[in-house]
């Protein structure tokens, strides 16, 4: 009995520590306002005038939140609505045909980049995998990997 009591002094007084770090500390999320993809998205999306060129920080976000390529989602947008020129019920993606309504274009952002990365139709596949998934004609992974060349390179060096 006294070792369980121990355990629960000891528990508790690592709870308080924790608690009391957790309050003291601020979380900073990563910053993405000098970010060279966000700029390089936005140039993108403003040369071929885009209206979500706006929305290049919520593509570059839902990118690293779901560990996809930064160009991805974007150039879905591109290839489905031309980056948002004609899409119909805040769905950019073509997703369902247009049919699937989502609350926002952000919204719709979030949710493909989501699904992308964890639906079982995608996990664990490469780009060229979830394309041939999310698109079954023959000469849409092309399509869609020849705008992502068009947007960027895979990586950027970290800025100074």
């Amino acid at each position: 009995m006294r070792v369980l009591s121990q355990g629960a002094a000891v528990l508790a007084g690592l709870l308080a520590l924790e608690a009391s770090t957790s309050l003291n500390q601020e979380f900073a999320p990563p910053s993405y306002d000098e970010d060279p993809r966000v700029l390089s998205l936005s140039r993108f999306f403003e040369e071929k005038d885009s209206p979500v060129a706006l929305l290049a920080r919520d593509f570059i976000v839902a990118a690293d939140w779901n560990g996809l390529d930064w160009r991805l989602l974007p150039a879905i947008a591109f290839v489905e609505s031309g980056g948002g020129k004609a899409f119909r019920n805040n769905n950019i993606f073509g997703w369902d045909h247009g049919n699937w309504p989502f609350p926002s274009i952000r919204a719709g952002i979030h949710f493909h980049g989501q699904r992308l990365s964890a639906s079982k139709l995608y996990e664990h596949k490469n780009v060229a995998g979830k394309l041939a998934t999310y698109n079954p004609h023959s000469h849409y992974p092309l399509l869609v990997t020849s705008v992502m060349d068009e947007i960027g390179p895979p990586q950027f060096p970290p800025p100074d």
